[in-house]
């Protein structure tokens, strides 16, 4: 006999649905900044880093020497690094991809040693090991010439690697196109695929500029003079002539002024590319 009694409905758990629980993540994320900022404003004792860091007068003494020596041979010492960097890490991209053996071994060993070792010892060995090994001579240029090749033998071992994958990006029916109208590799290579890999590498290689841009600060250990000084060496000397940190804070507001630019082009030129990919 079939069992007639009428079931009483169980009520279901009401959980929160997954936008309930994103908007409640949210809000706890945005609770702890603002806990974080209050406690940093509350507990900062802003009266010290106000005089330590700030001080108008110390600020205005800087100029204009600050830009018209210290961040001009800041960028003059990027651009030239930038340029021999550039340059070498094209050559090293193009054996990098070469069909001869030696070259692709040779460029190897030179991005893996490179890419490996700290900037700071690339500087110590240009400035007191070059010397040493060629004595009576003198880098071209002097400081600026050291700077340069420094920065350069750095930057190429990474810009090798971005070149070449620029290249190889490249279809490779571009190549057979070219040498179907009678190009020949190196002339199809210097006029077909290198203009479109650097279409492709542009932002990249905006990125390592900036990276030359703070990698400058190492010239202090090639021991420069009053007239050659970057931004951080000219603000660390007025920090210790003044017993006060406002030339560092000046300092690195300069690098600022460039770096900021700089990364800005870099993500417009990244959407750019992504736009034009899709």
């Amino acid at each position: 006999m079939a069992d007639t009694t009428e079931k009483t409905p169980v009520p279901r758990r009401k959980g929160m649905t997954r936008r309930q629980k994103r908007s409640l993540s949210r809000g706890i994320q945005y609770a702890v900044f603002v806990a974080a900022v209050v406690a940093f404003g509350v507990t900062a004792d802003w009266g010290r880093l106000q005089n330590q860091f700030a001080q108008v007068e110390i600020a205005e003494r800087m100029f204009p020497e600050v830009i018209t020596l210290a961040l001009k041979n800041t960028v003059l010492y990027t651009v030239t690094g930038f340029a021999v960097g550039l340059a070498l890490g094209m050559l090293i991209a193009l054996m990098r991809l070469s069909s001869v053996g030696p070259y692709r071994w040779l460029a190897g060993i030179y991005i893996e040693i490179f890419r490996g070792l700290p900037a700071l010892l690339i500087f110590i060995f240009i400035g007191v090991a070059v010397p040493l090994a060629f004595p009576g001579t003198e880098i071209i240029g002097g400081t600026y010439g050291k700077v340069a090749l420094a920065l350069g033998l750095v930057a190429a071992a990474y810009m090798a690697e971005t070149i070449r994958a620029g290249i190889q990006a490249v279809p490779k029916g571009q190549m057979e196109a070219a040498r179907s109208l009678g190009f020949s590799p190196g002339r199809a290579m210097v006029s077909i695929i290198i203009p479109q890999a650097f279409r492709i590498i542009l932002p990249p290689l905006t990125n390592e500029l900036v990276l030359l841009f703070k990698d400058s600060s190492l010239v202090l250990f090639l021991g420069v003079t009053l007239e050659e000084r970057e931004l951080s060496k000219y603000g660390r000397d007025l920090a210790s002539q003044t017993a006060n940190s406002t030339p560092i804070l000046v300092a690195g507001l300069c690098y600022l002024l460039i770096t900021i630019p700089l990364g800005f082009v870099v993500r417009r030129m990244e959407t750019k590319a992504q736009e034009a990919v899709g």
